[in-house]
């Protein structure tokens, strides 16, 4: 089991603390979508068709939800996209943010990572988290679906590198999708990151949108294994890390069904990006009863008693329910096993 002081990337808390806020319908972190917009087409994401767009949340109407967010017991904030780095308004929300005593966590592609902005995000001590897929940049290009990716991603690192991170108050990961395209690398990946102190998050592909058109990224449970097996590994013979191996993370566990929730750009609250099933708008309700009355967030927090199939009798149940996105965007049930899931295969044979 990962103790805390080895935490892949110390995006969790403490089982305490998440007991604690499942059992009194609150929060630790919330996600959120200030816009949609982004300047790249990475294959694998849901980034919407233009007419998304419009009437997605105003300022005024963003603050008001993190203030809620705070209310409920929310500690970090976490911004999600589209493209966050050239949302207008991304300083004023930020320092919006921490002026409400939450921490900052941040996911860019790069593109708005200019030198100034890297050294502010420092001074502030922002997490970020830059998505990086491969050293290769003709690869990178394909999987950002825009010439020239390779490049921006590469350039935004070393600003973020010469503005100071990762520092121990300055965490700094990068965000990394398995796919098959990349999977002879992503061991080197890992350690290159490793050496500099930036946090590896290597993600299964969420089987939704794009990524549904786009069968040639898809890495089959049993390969995902053994790289999973390999990343361990490394880690437990070069870097004195141990963890559990499970899906849909490398080295991390995610339950953030049982302390956190998405508020998309329109309003709409989502159990996360994976499970995108409306638990209710905070435009005609407050936060706080969309997670206290939720049926749904209440089938995950109690998912011991819920979940389906090989998930609910796997050894492994008492702190992993595999991939809810998964679950729900393959099967249409969010409490169903998931499929990505190679003790699922197992299972299942």
């Amino acid at each position: 089991m990962l103790s805390p002081a080895h935490r892949l990337c110390d995006f969790e808390f403490d089982k305490t603390a998440i007991a604690k806020a499942a059992a009194e319908n609150r929060l630790l972190t919330m996600e959120i979508e200030f816009s949609l917009r982004c300047n790249f087409r990475c294959p694998y994401c849901y980034v919407p068709a233009e007419r998304y767009f419009e009437d997605e949340l105003s300022v005024a109407e963003s603050k008001d939800v993190l203030i809620q967010a705070k209310a409920l017991g929310a500690r970090r904030i976490i911004i999600l996209g589209g493209e966050p780095s050239i949302y207008p308004h991304i300083r004023e929300m930020i320092d919006f943010i921490l002026g409400q005593g939450m921490d900052v966590e941040m996911f860019t592609n790069g593109s708005g990572i200019t030198a100034d902005f890297a050294a502010w995000l420092f001074e502030r001590r922002v997490r970020v988290v830059l998505k990086m897929n491969t050293f290769d940049e003709a690869l990178q290009d394909r999987l950002s679906g825009r010439s020239g990716a390779g490049r921006i991603i590469a350039a935004a690192l070393e600003r973020l590198k010469q503005a100071g991170y990762p520092s121990e108050t300055a965490f700094m990961a990068v965000s990394t999708i398995i796919c098959r395209q990349n999977l002879a690398e992503l061991p080197r990946l890992w350690c290159w990151l490793r050496d500099q102190g930036i946090a590896p998050y290597f993600e299964i592909i969420t089987p939704q949108a794009n990524a549904r058109d786009n069968q040639w990224l898809f890495v089959e449970p049993p390969r995902l294994k053994i790289l999973f097996e390999e990343l361990a590994r490394i880690d437990r013979e070069r870097y004195d890390r141990t963890w559990d191996i499970q899906p849909p993370l490398v080295g991390n566990r995610c339950l953030r069904h049982q302390f956190s929730c998405l508020v998309t750009s329109k309003g709409d609250v989502t159990p996360c990006v994976g499970v995108n099933l409306s638990i209710g708008n905070v435009r005609r309700q407050s936060l706080k009863t969309i997670v206290e009355n939720s049926t749904v967030l209440r089938d995950l927090k109690n998912y011991r008693h819920t979940i389906k199939g090989p998930c609910n009798s796997c050894d492994m149940a008492d702190g992993c329910y595999g991939c809810r996105g998964a679950a729900y965007q393959l099967t249409g049930d969010y409490l169903a096993s998931d499929p990505l899931c190679w003790r699922h295969e197992q299972d299942m044979n």
